[in-house]
């Protein structure tokens, strides 16, 4: 049984929660971080010193941070597709979860979804957001040539780097700002929606995070 500690609206949350559907793993996820609150007890701060979600137990070991956690659960758990043997296939799928992770995810987060989702209207600095909305319509475009190759990031099979990528796209699409052409991009999105698991743990309301 694994533990894993964080509110279901977290995009890091998804992240793992998806993962461990896909994989068919037992879990149980406590409502802890944003207004649950819980991240700043001792017990908690002893599990994960930057107070953050998500935390997960799975035995003997406690890690944090999502895209370790779904490397970790890929590599103990996975099959060779969603953990592929070949370390040249496994290295192409995770550049682009570092990037998501290090790129996409920031520049949609930070530039777009917060700016939207977490500040009222009269508050906003659309110069910002402009600029954050022509840097968004470049990434986007820049995944769409790669999603040319093939249904998934890694081909025909989901694996551990489209939930790492891919959670985020529930806010891509439903956030009010314009997109890129992205023809590939979208036909990925749809097809993530189409699977149950995705459906539950990443397709999940955002409006109690919205700025009142």
């Amino acid at each position: 049984m694994i533990t894993v500690w964080g509110r279901a609206t977290s995009a890091n949350v998804q992240i793992v929660m998806w993962a461990i559907a896909e994989l068919g793993l037992q879990h149980n996820r406590l409502d802890v971080g944003g207004a649950f609150g819980g991240t700043d007890t001792p017990e908690y701060l002893n599990m994960n010193p930057n107070k953050l979600v998500p935390t997960i137990q799975d035995g003997d070991l406690t890690l944090w941070e999502s895209a370790a956690i779904a490397r970790y659960l890929g590599a103990k758990y996975g099959d060779g597709r969603f953990w592929p043997v070949d370390p040249k296939v496994r290295a192409g799928i995770d550049q682009w979860a570092e990037w998501s992770k290090t790129t996409f995810g920031p520049a949609l987060l930070g530039g777009i979804f917060w700016p939207l989702i977490g500040t009222r209207p009269e508050n906003r600095d659309a110069k910002a957001l402009d600029t954050a909305v022509t840097r968004m319509q470049g990434l986007a475009r820049m995944i769409d040539a790669r999603l040319a190759t093939g249904p998934y990031l890694g081909g025909e099979h989901l694996t551990f780097g489209d939930c790492i990528f891919g959670t985020l796209l529930y806010r891509y699409f439903t956030l009010d700002f314009e997109r890129a052409d992205a023809p590939n991009l979208r036909a990925y999105y749809d097809r993530l929606t189409q699977r149950p698991h995705y459906a539950r743990h990443a397709m999940v309301s955002y409006e109690s995070l919205r700025a009142r």
